[in-house]
């Protein structure tokens, strides 16, 4: 399966990150073979980065685990091709722009017959690709723009959360929906179930962990990441625990709300209408 990674810090860091030990920590004997991608947000807009083509074999990834833009919300993203051509159009991230502002969307699993579902209408988001994933973000984006006016303040972040969760209720219906959402402000994450050590495909989908750093304190050394310090709050979400920390699963169908480094709210599994 498609391997995930986001980060959300209270100040702008460096995230030097290795897409190679991540894929190998998450999926030990494989590459990220089918394509990488990251987004690195600065205020509204994010920038994007991602190939279509094998993290270990590309220049940039090189690049970007050096020197990184600083950033205080991160979204990554390791694709194992299960639906669509290995096209640059089918590599996640995906950015869409909503209010003024980019959204970025990731997920991992395989969503059966999500694009001829009416739930599930993309609206005006149309898919550039024809990955599950992308139309499922598209659909979301529809649900979210009657939150998001242009020249109105931002939805409060309950409202958010409360229109993510149903729609994350309603997409686990066709199959595995771990996934990934921000709106440059909050990240977003639900956790369901993906392939496990043992072969089955069972919960947890995604793991939290929260730390609170301190001026003296070391980076936060994860596997396949580092994290600077210095009185800074982080928190970060992966598809498996990436350190000997306490990393915290998500309960199968939990949504949670991260922002500055810090978990805001959490929105048990709900009952989809």
């Amino acid at each position: 399966m498609c391997e995930l990674l986001a980060i959300s810090s209270r100040h702008a860091t460096r995230l030097n990150f290795s897409l190679q030990a991540l894929a190998e920590r998450s999926s030990p004997g494989h590459s990220p073979r089918d394509g990488w991608g990251v987004a690195f947000y600065q205020g509204r807009d994010a920038a994007l980065y991602r190939e279509p083509a094998p993290a270990s074999d590309s220049p940039l990834v090189h690049l970007l685990e050096a020197q990184g833009p600083p950033t205080t919300l991160a979204i990554s993203h390791i694709r194992h091709a299960t639906q669509g051509a290995i096209s640059l159009a089918n590599t996640q991230p995906f950015v869409r722009e909503l209010a003024g502002r980019s959204h970025v969307f990731a997920h991992n699993g395989t969503l059966a017959g999500i694009a001829q579902s009416p739930r599930f209408m993309p609206g005006p988001f149309h898919p550039v690709g024809e990955t599950d994933s992308e139309h499922a973000f598209c659909a979301l984006l529809a649900r979210l723009q009657v939150l998001w006016q242009p020249t109105a303040p931002p939805p409060s972040v309950q409202a958010r959360l409360a229109v993510v969760a149903t729609f994350a209720a309603e997409l686990r219906e066709l199959g595995p929906a771990n996934f990934l959402y921000a709106d440059g402000e909050v990240l977003f994450a639900h956790g369901h179930r993906r392939i496990q050590d043992s072969g089955r495909i069972e919960p947890p989908g995604l793991y939290l962990l929260t730390r609170q750093c301190h001026a003296e304190d070391q980076p936060l050394q994860a596997h396949g990441v580092c994290v600077g310090c210095g009185f800074q709050q982080v928190a970060l979400l992966a598809s498996v625990p990436l350190s000997e920390e306490p990393w915290q699963p998500l309960a199968e169908g939990e949504t949670v709300a991260v922002a500055a480094g810090q978990l805001l709210a959490r929105h048990p599994p709900a009952i989809p209408p």
